[in-house]
């Protein structure tokens, strides 16, 4: 086992490591948090819960427009500055957060991890692309999927235990974490932008902002079907805890069980997913997990208890470990490197598109038609958007057969 390990370390640069580590720490601090915010802003601003709920969907919009200047910068200025402003804004956020008291304040500081998470999620994937070959990169982005989910499976716990005892230690907690990393960051990691332009000089890669991205129409196409496929596993995530309950009479305490089985899932089972995706062309692999989202969505429909909602859980988990690390590794082989802060950022922008849409499409499905309706609404979206994966990834499969034909005979003889 341990010889293992340390072969799996030797196949990654240290500084993928130290990113890997890094992550570890920034996510389990945020997430001893981040889940308990609302509660907290509701505790002092005695305000409803909508007026107070309002304020993620302002931290969710400011988000979105940070993920389109996101990539500008880290193709400009570099990876590891974005993400060293992106974690230090944050940490910075999460100690000025235990001292806000108006809604305005709330508001002010919503707006300001909005702005810098995208800053940090477009930086990173650009540093990874830049340091690990195609060839690895599937399984780098699984381990650091696995990274994510292990810190996020943890921070919850510790930051519900310090919580009950002061808000204050959770928050000191979590910025603690981005802070540190931050400061890893700054001094042992080195800027992967310079090799990238160096690249763009072997390789006469193109140059251009985003028009090149918008004129790159197979990959606008992939950017538009995966925002529109997830909006199925979305709904899912926001309107399944409410379903289950308004509907079923399932608990918070007893519907808890199901998010932590995703978490504990995308930690034991993503490698040995992995381990046979990557042995699969990137698009089919893509479509097959937005089919398994769309099914996972879908099956809620039919469920009327724990065990079937958590089921559903599993299904669309599945689609999750398929379709997340592969659909990375896509954008990351599509894009020039001098533009894979630029394609990273247009590709995060559709899994914004999709988180803002899923509870708009939800609401009115369930208040317009009924709440079943939810779920056959998401099935729908995620297999149109499945079947056109598929449709691409055929087209390309297509081409790459035609480049690799052999010329006919009589060609060679004209040559």
């Amino acid at each position: 086992m341990i010889f293992k390990l340390q072969s799996l370390y030797r196949e990654y640069p240290r500084q993928y490591w130290l990113m890997i580590a890094g992550l570890v720490l920034a996510t389990a601090g945020g997430s001893m948090i981040w889940p308990f915010i609302l509660i907290y802003a509701s505790g002092k601003l005695n305000l409803p819960l909508g007026t107070v709920a309002a304020l993620i969907s302002i931290n969710a919009g400011t988000g979105l427009f940070s993920s389109i200047i996101a990539g500008t910068l880290a193709d400009k200025i570099g990876r590891k500055v974005v993400m060293n402003i992106s974690l230090t804004m944050t940490g910075i956020a999460y100690l000025l957060l235990m001292h806000a008291e108006t809604y305005a304040q709330f508001a002010a500081l919503m707006v300001m991890i909005g702005l810098s998470n995208p800053l940090y999620q477009v930086g990173a994937d650009a540093m990874l692309a830049d340091l690990i070959p195609s060839e690895k990169r599937t399984d780098a982005y699984a381990i650091n999927r696995i990274a994510n989910n292990a810190a996020f499976a943890l921070g919850p716990a510790v930051g519900g235990f310090l919580a009950t005892r002061s808000y204050n230690l959770a928050f000191y907690a979590a910025s603690t974490g981005f802070l540190a990393y931050s400061i890893l960051l700054f001094f042992l990691a080195h800027e992967t932008l310079e090799k990238s332009a160096h690249a763009i000089k072997e390789t006469n890669a193109p140059r251009g902002g985003y028009l090149t991205v918008l004129h790159d129409g197979k990959y606008m196409s992939f950017v538009a079907l995966i925002g529109l496929g997830l909006i199925a596993p979305t709904m899912l995530w926001i309107l399944m805890p409410v379903y289950a309950k308004t509907n079923f009479g399932v608990p918070e305490a007893l519907y808890g069980w199901i998010p932590t089985t995703n978490a504990v899932m995308c930690v034991f089972v993503q490698y040995f997913v992995t381990r046979i995706t990557r042995n699969h062309r990137t698009l089919s692999v893509v479509a097959s997990g937005m089919l398994i989202y769309a099914l996972g969505a879908g099956s809620v429909a039919l469920m009327t208890g724990f065990w079937g909602f958590w089921l559903s859980m599993v299904i669309l988990t599945f689609g999750e470990l398929t379709l997340v690390p592969t659909s990375s590794k896509y954008v990351a082989d599509r894009a020039p490197a001098n533009l894979r802060g630029r394609y990273m950022s247009v590709y995060w922008i559709g899994w914004g598109l999709a988180r803002t849409a899923a509870p708009l499409v939800g609401g009115f499905l369930n208040d317009a038609i009924a709440p079943r309706a939810i779920w056959l609404g998401a099935l729908t979206l995620g297999l149109v958007s499945a079947f056109g994966l598929f449709l691409l990834a055929r087209r390309e499969n297509a081409a790459l057969l035609s480049r690799l034909r052999p010329l006919p005979a009589e060609e060679f003889e004209q040559e």
